[in-house]
């Protein structure tokens, strides 16, 4: 197991644990993630987020079936959130510039998916 520590900015992140639970598959990537929290200084025991497994697809869909989410899942979480900042009062510049990398981020891999599909080769571990 290792931990990730690429998302601390601030006294929330720093409480919050990601850790990666799996060996990576054979495309080089792990697909299995638990996400843990520690209570604030002087916060009672039980103030700590619930664990929270992330499952990842492993394998090609047409071979392994439906077994976990997609990084586009977790793409368009982030943008609807960003999205719902920007039409509320926390709407900033930096909110705006994360959504448009989240979008573009999610566009890239729509695409990629469209190529293979017209290539006939989404769904098998071939590249």
């Amino acid at each position: 197991m290792r931990k990730l520590h690429s998302h601390i900015a601030n006294p929330v992140n720093d409480r919050i644990e990601i850790a990666v639970l799996n060996n990576p598959g054979a495309g080089g990537a792990c697909h299995v993630y638990e996400i843990t929290s520690r209570a604030a200084d002087g916060k009672p025991p039980g103030s700590e987020l619930d664990p929270l497994v992330i499952r990842f697809q492993n394998g090609p869909i047409n071979e392994a079936g439906i077994n976990g989410i997609t990084q586009e899942v977790l793409l368009a979480i982030v943008a609807d959130r960003l999205l719902s900042f920007q039409a509320g009062p926390f709407a900033c510049p930096e909110n705006a510039d994360a959504l448009t990398h989240v979008t573009e981020a999610l566009e890239t891999l729509k695409s990629r998916t469209r190529e293979r599909m017209a290539r006939g080769v989404e769904g098998k571990s071939v590249v």
